[in-house]
């Protein structure tokens, strides 16, 4: 070995590695009982940044967070939860034989976009009436629809989903028709005659036949295709992981946060480092993309073959003369008795008001009238977007209806406002998952059914039920599921209290493109719609009918319809509850 040529103070700390040691030892050990010392105030500091904390960790975390690969298992997901008993099963299986929808033949290969149902090239006429020469009020209107392809030749199956509305704009009139699939292209629209003068007929193709086979498809074999998340914390050891009602059988481990009481299922993928336990909140985790292959694609093109008019092939319009006396018995204010038409609409509007067929009369509340309608009222809203709607509107509508604030986040809830002066509580809170809001902390995911099962009910106290929208990318078992928990819930509570009112909003029509079409579509809705107003038939509940409101009416289609709809929606529901 050569000579040392290292520096002097190198050699001396080489040969004095003990005192060097002992002064690190003691910078670590003043760090330790330093940092011991202001955990405390690490902590308050880190719960009072907490807010700006989460947004930029789930900014972060939800680059990191991708959708599993599902397992087209169409039973997998429409069967967990509790095991229905026999009269269950029954009713189950009538409820999907009732919306089984027609169609053409399935196939592997999907039919060219030539032989799809194209709306330009399709015709309706009005058929003439029978054995008269003139329409009166208390008459119906038949109108009959020949489908073609975009080749201009007539189809020869049936099952593409049409909407009619009979409406004269002048007046603020409008019906929404009843249509009958025939099966071989051809349907049939029915209108009941309800008003004088000249009235138009619309008839729209929301989806080819075609379109209904993909939009099948995808409800019963992914599940998936709006996931959704959470996020796990303890101290500043964050993860987020995917949930959802079911996820793929693999080998990853899962968290079990099924409800105890209803069974309802619901799943998060074990964080690594977490426990289950520190689950803090559930968000909208998605959408999935490239569901559909290119072929499929055109059957969904906005303008082309989603919510595209028919035209007429002669006359669109008829026009309405007075009741015949010896015909239909006419009420005061120009509304006939729903016994005396054949196709029963829920209502229609006229003047730009909705008059109700049968049941409760129809009133227009003021500010100061819906108040005293309400006053010593307890109301509590349960569902999506569209329930909260209801609670917004009324906060604006009523002056003296003050929201108090529960630092709830925006658009999620609960929320709650109070007349303190007429004694009203007005109450919202969303429904369980599935739901596609962001950040509903975990304890505040409560189902519908356990929320009923706390309530007292009694002559003051009214429920709104809507629950549908976010239900539209499930097999339609797990609505019925849903349902039936809800309905058990809500029977018992009017045993336990006959005098509480019960009101259920239906589903109603939105604007659709092809992303809102694969996820949302009125199709799906339209089947929700049908298994809804089944499973409470027959129960001591209302409806007001939010599918024929927006159906029937001159607005554009929208999630939350327009305020002119929900004044009317709500208008009904203070008619129930002060009839």
């Amino acid at each position: 070995m050569g000579p040392d040529h290292r520096r002097p103070e190198e050699v001396t700390m080489c040969r004095n590695p003990s005192k060097y040691a002992l002064v690190f030892l003691s910078l670590a050990l003043f760090g330790l009982i330093f940092l011991l010392g202001n955990i405390r105030t690490v902590e308050k500091w880190n719960c009072n940044r907490i807010s700006t904390l989460d947004q930029l960790q789930r900014t972060f975390q939800t680059s990191f967070v991708h959708a599993p690969t599902f397992h087209n298992n169409s039973s997998f997901c429409a069967h967990m939860g509790q095991k229905p008993s026999p009269e269950e099963k029954l009713e189950e299986r009538y409820l999907l034989d009732s919306i089984a929808w027609p169609g053409p033949r399935t196939s592997s290969n999907p039919a060219p976009l030539r032989l799809t149902s194209d709306p330009v090239h399709s015709l309706f006429a009005i058929l003439p009436n029978k054995g008269k020469k003139e329409w009166c009020v208390g008459d119906q209107l038949e109108v009959l629809v020949q489908m073609h392809d975009f080749q201009g030749r007539p189809k020869h199956y049936g099952g593409d989903f049409l909407l009619a509305r009979l409406h004269t704009p002048e007046l603020g009139a409008g019906v929404a028709g009843k249509v009958l699939d025939h099966r071989n292209g051809f349907y049939s629209a029915l209108f009941p005659l309800l008003w004088e003068g000249s009235a138009q007929v619309e008839i729209t193709m929301v989806h080819s036949s075609e379109a209904i086979t993909v939009l099948k498809r995808l409800r019963e074999k992914r599940p998936d295709r709006v996931f959704f998340k959470s996020l796990f914390r303890v101290g500043y050891l964050v993860e987020t992981t995917v949930c959802n009602m079911c996820l793929p059988p693999d080998d990853k481990p899962l968290c079990n946060f099924t409800d105890l009481y209803t069974g309802e299922p619901w799943f998060c993928y074990k964080p690594k480092m977490l426990g289950c336990d520190t689950r803090i909140n559930h968000s909208k985790g998605g959408y999935l993309e490239h569901l559909i292959t290119n072929k499929e694609a055109l059957l969904f093109q906005s303008g082309v073959n989603i919510k595209v008019q028919i035209h007429a092939s002669g006359p669109d319009r008829v026009t309405v003369l007075p009741p015949k006396k010896d015909k239909v018995e006419v009420k005061k204010g120009g509304s006939v008795k729903s016994d005396a038409v054949k196709v029963v609409p829920s209502g229609y509007y006229y003047g730009d008001s909705w008059r109700q067929l049968g049941g409760v009369k129809m009133h227009q509340f003021n500010n100061s009238s819906a108040t005293q309608c309400l006053k010593d009222k307890m109301i509590y809203l349960y569902g999506d977007s569209t329930a909260r709607q209801w609670f917004e509107y009324l906060v604006t509508f009523l002056p003296e209806l003050k929201e108090f604030d529960l630092h709830s986040p925006k658009n999620v809830g609960p929320y709650m406002a109070v007349d303190s002066t007429h004694n009203i509580l007005l109450n919202y809170r969303c429904h369980g998952p599935p739901i596609r809001f962001t950040g509903v902390t975990s304890s505040e995911l409560r189902y519908v059914s356990n929320e009923l099962d706390g309530l007292a009910g009694g002559p003051n106290t009214v429920v709104v039920l809507s629950i549908w929208s976010h239900f539209s990318t499930f097999p339609v078992e797990v609505y019925i599921r849903r349902l039936r928990h809800i309905r058990r819930a809500l029977a018992q509570l009017l045993d336990r209290a006959p005098g509480t009112l019960v009101v259920i909003r239906s589903a109603n029509l939105q604007v659709l493109d092809q992303q809102v079409s694969l996820f949302n579509s009125d199709w799906y809705s339209l089947q929700l719609n049908k298994v809804l107003r089944a499973m409470f038939k027959g129960m001591s509940v209302m409806v007001v009918d939010a599918w024929q409101m927006t159906s029937a009416h001159h607005l554009p289609h929208a999630l939350h319809p327009p305020q002119a709809i929900i004044k009317n929606m709500v208008d009904l529901l203070l008619s129930y509850i002060c009839p």
